[in-house]
């Protein structure tokens, strides 16, 4: 069974559901490693200095921005800490909104919240309400350091939550020659755009994503798997340990909801601390360099 990434708790209201926020996708890419084709041997990447040719231990290592062609500011691990959000195992609500009125632009990765032990009524509350009024909770979630905008809703007996992109991760239309007008404006006749809705409706079908492969994917492993089993290789594998839910104890739904329809409270949004003025001048040293680049040694 997959491990958790966090174990905490989705909170709308008054209300808090302890979940596991689990993975909601397999990744079946085939990865590879790079030989030296004299004689087989892996190609080891290191880490050098970009003047000197030195290698740099992970030690002296340290993270800048470029500002400019060759201009860094250093960022230290203090202005990471000060910038990172504070909540790290919570999904908290901040609105519900029409499912509908979420552009598809914006979805990016789903995971699954799996209810922790004696959190189901909640979870099936906030799950059931979700499917009678065609909302979706928007909340900010903290997946390792960083702090996403994401959607709760429901899928079937499970509550899904996808990641959504900030605005300025898409890239408007108008940057692009995309066509505009009518369809008469680029010669489209009526009984063209009937016949290709005739054509549309003889070709429609149910979704069923089983019906689609990798093609290409089933037809490499196939030849990778002759590989391996003529050269006599053999693979190992082993289950990750389990992690137990957290417990909960019984809620009273009834009065938290009554509380926060009372109150009309939302789950406020965390502030990270700011980093002081004097570690702030401290940490921002610009340095000029040449960018590092990477050498690959047999």
């Amino acid at each position: 069974m997959a491990r958790p990434i966090w174990t905490g708790s989705l909170s709308f209201g008054l209300l808090n559901i302890p979940v596991s926020l689990m993975s909601g996708e397999r990744r079946t890419d085939l990865s590879f490693r790079m030989l030296d084709s004299r004689d087989k041997k892996p190609i080891r990447f290191e880490r050098v200095n970009a003047d000197t040719g030195e290698e740099v231990p992970w030690k002296d290592i340290i993270k800048a921005f470029e500002y400019d062609k060759g201009s860094y500011v250093v960022i230290d691990k203090e202005d990471i800490a000060a910038a990172a959000p504070e909540t790290h195992e919570s999904v908290d609500v901040e609105a519900f909104v029409d499912a509908a009125s979420i552009n598809l632009r914006f979805f990016e990765k789903p995971y699954i919240l799996v209810p922790g032990k004696k959190a189901e009524k909640g979870y099936v509350l906030l799950r059931e309400t979700l499917k009678n009024t065609g909302k979706v909770g928007i909340a900010r979630v903290v997946i390792r350091t960083r702090e996403y905008i994401c959607a709760v809703m429901p899928d079937a007996e499970a509550l899904v939550l996808i990641l959504l992109r900030y605005p300025q991760e898409l890239v408007e239309f108008d940057e692009y020659k995309l066509p505009t007008g009518t369809p008469a404006d680029f010669r489209v006749a009526p009984k063209e755009l009937e016949m290709a809705e005739q054509l549309i409706n003889s070709m429609t079908a149910d979704w069923t994503p089983g019906d689609y492969h990798d093609e290409f994917r089933e037809r490499l492993s196939a030849i990778i798997k002759k590989r391996i089993k003529s050269a006599g290789a053999t693979t190992k594998f082993e289950e990750p340990e389990q992690r137990e839910d957290a417990a909960t104890n019984v809620v009273d739904f009834m009065s938290l909801l009554q509380q926060s329809l009372d109150t009309k409270k939302r789950t406020p949004a965390k502030v990270a601390s700011k980093t002081p003025a004097s570690k702030a001048k401290k940490t921002s040293k610009a340095v000029k360099k040449a960018p590092a680049k990477k050498k690959a040694r047999a």
